[in-house]
C-alpha cells in the first residue's frame, strides 16, 4: 500500500510539472532582442542612388522567432521614431538631436512626398529558432530623391512581441 502511495504521489507531482512547463512553454511574455554590436547599417552611413545597403544583425527570442519587416523611408522633415536619438548632417556625421515630435504627433507625410523611396519588405525566419543571424542586401534606386531617411527594422516574434530599431541614413547622388 505505501508503495502504491508512493507512486500516486510521484504521478501527480510530475503531472504538475508536465503541466506547468508545457503553460510557460505557451506564454510567451518577452519581445524579441536585436543584437546592438555588429548592425548594419551604422547611424548615418551613406548611400549613393544605384548603391547596395547590407543589411547585418543578430537577433534572439526566449522561445521562438517569427519574421522581420525592413522599411526605408524619408526623414525630410526630421520626425523620430523614438528608438534613436541621433540624427545625421549631410556628410554623414551623427549629432544628438532632440526631436520636436514623436511618432504619435506624426501624420507619415513622408509617405507623399514625390519621388521619395518608399521600401518595406517582409522576411520569414525559419521556424523554430531562437537565434538568427541575417544578412541581405538592399538595391538603392537610382530615381529616387537625394536626402535624409530612416532604416527601420521590426522583429516579431511568433507571439507576436516586437522589436524595432530605427537607424538615420543619408542618400547622395554618385559622384557627391
Amino acid at each position: 500500500m505505501k508503495k502504491y502511495l508512493l507512486s500516486c504521489v510521484f504521478m501527480a507531482i510530475m503531472a504538475t510539472i508536465a503541466i506547468c512547463v508545457s503553460c510557460n512553454g505557451q506564454k510567451d511574455l518577452t519581445p524579441p532582442t536585436i543584437e546592438e554590436g555588429g548592425f548594419l547599417p551604422a547611424d548615418c552611413d551613406i548611400y549613393y542612388l544605384g548603391d547596395t545597403i547590407l543589411v547585418h544583425f543578430v537577433c534572439s527570442d526566449n522561445v521562438e522567432l517569427g519574421n522581420f519587416n525592413i522599411e526605408i523611408h524619408n526623414n525630410f522633415d526630421h520626425h523620430s521614431h523614438g528608438t534613436s536619438s541621433v540624427d545625421c548632417d549631410e556628410e554623414g556625421h551623427d549629432h544628438e538631436h532632440e526631436h520636436e515630435h514623436g511618432d504619435e504627433d506624426h501624420d507619415h507625410e513622408h509617405e507623399d512626398v514625390e519621388g521619395a523611396w518608399v521600401y518595406n519588405q517582409d522576411y520569414a525566419l525559419a521556424r523554430g529558432l531562437q537565434q538568427d543571424t541575417v544578412d541581405c542586401k538592399i538595391a538603392v534606386p537610382t530615381d529616387v530623391l537625394e536626402g535624409d531617411y530612416h532604416f527601420m527594422l521590426r522583429l516579431t516574434d511568433r507571439a507576436g512581441w516586437q522589436a524595432i530599431k530605427t537607424v538615420p541614413i543619408h542618400l547622395h547622388e554618385p559622384g557627391e
